[in-house]
């Protein structure tokens, strides 16, 4: 069916609607006349009555959530051979690696593999809202390599203890030692005007980070702030996330679970299309500006307003009666992957001096 097919009022709608479902589905062609649009992983939808069904499920959904708008995400016309590495990469994903390696695992390994299907079952049990496409992401998608970690993970969470993973926490949720530590960061932060600082730099791209303290050591940030390079006793991480305008996230886990991510939101949001979803729990930059969680929880940050976002991106290490050895878990993460933080931030600009 091609592009002119379609009545004028409803190409004039879809123009003004993202759809971001899970399908994840994108305008893929500069010209009126490249239709259908094609899903995420190569596959053309050529059903009207499918298309008109995802932007009624998006716009309902951005109306609970006051958004009275979305974006069009325009890219390249995907060529014949684009579509062929997109099947392709599908087809791997989906079905051969689940048949050629993960089969073959348990068949020759099956005590391994049952020790690692129950880890990874209460892992990715503890998110709330669990439904099949998580379990797809976690198992065979961007969540794998939390599964692989999940002994890792489920052993610090016992090292925690008495201090239980809440997923999403307050700050009075904290020990005062800790609330106090982010409070004081909190106030070096508005004392210095970030936005104003990285505004120039951070609006030439998508989606920006600047690192002043990472995994426990001082950065050379295009910004000096020097408080930020003071002494910390549990905060890890202190950066900054620049979300441009009409820019999101996909859905994602993190990947260990040694410390908490706290996020503040720097400027003013207007309205609800700036939010965080973790699970069932949406945070709403407009209404509240600090949100702590674990972020080995799938999430997704959500930037669908005319504003840049900016947000105070911190670690700081879980609460615990060993903080030193869960400080001492973050510097192994340091030195095992600075050689390739490309890969962590690879849908990031990050800002160095």
């Amino acid at each position: 069916m091609s592009h002119a097919a379609y009545p004028k009022d409803e190409r004039a709608l879809a123009q003004k609607l993202r759809i971001t479902a899970d399908c994840q589905i994108h305008f893929r062609g500069k010209r009126e006349g490249d239709w259908p649009p094609v899903g995420n992983w190569g596959w053309p939808c050529y059903s009207q009555a499918w298309f008109l069904r995802q932007i009624e499920w998006k716009a309902a959904r951005g109306r609970d959530h006051g958004v009275s708008g979305m974006s069009t995400t325009v890219t390249e016309t995907l060529t014949g051979r684009e579509r062929v590495t997109r099947v392709c990469k599908y087809f791997v994903r989906r079905l051969l690696f689940p048949i050629g390696v993960l089969c073959p695992f348990a068949y020759f390994f099956p005590k391994i593999a049952i020790f690692y299907l129950a880890c990874g079952a209460y892992d990715v049990g503890r998110n709330k809202g669990l439904n099949l496409s998580t379990l797809r992401r976690y198992f065979i998608g961007n969540g794998f390599g939390t599964w692989i970690l999940s002994p890792v993970n489920i052993l610090l969470d016992l090292l925690s203890l008495p201090y239980i993973n809440k997923g999403v926490y307050r700050l009075e949720d904290l020990p005062p030692s800790y609330k106090e530590e982010v409070a004081r960061l909190i106030t070096i932060t508005k004392d210095h005007n970030l936005v104003a600082q990285l505004e120039e730099r951070a609006k030439e791209f998508p989606r920006t980070m600047i690192f002043f303290r990472w995994y426990g050591v001082n950065m050379d940030a295009i910004v000096n702030i020097p408080a930020f390079h003071e002494p910390w006793k549990y905060i890890q991480t202190i950066g900054v996330s620049v979300f441009n305008k009409k820019v999101s996230t996909s859905k994602h886990f993190g990947y260990l679970r040694a410390s908490l991510r706290i996020l503040y939101n720097l400027n003013d949001m207007k309205d609800r299309s700036a939010y965080i979803e973790v699970g069932n729990t949406i945070n709403y930059w407009s209404e509240n500006k600090l949100f702590i969680f674990d972020d080995t929880l799938l999430h997704q940050s959500v930037n669908e307003t005319d504003q840049t976002r900016y947000c105070l991106f911190v670690d700081i290490v879980r609460p615990t009666l060993f903080p030193a050895f869960m400080r001492a878990v973050v510097s192994v993460v340091r030195f095992l992957t600075q050689s390739f933080k490309f890969i962590y931030y690879n849908n990031w600009k990050i800002l160095e001096r």
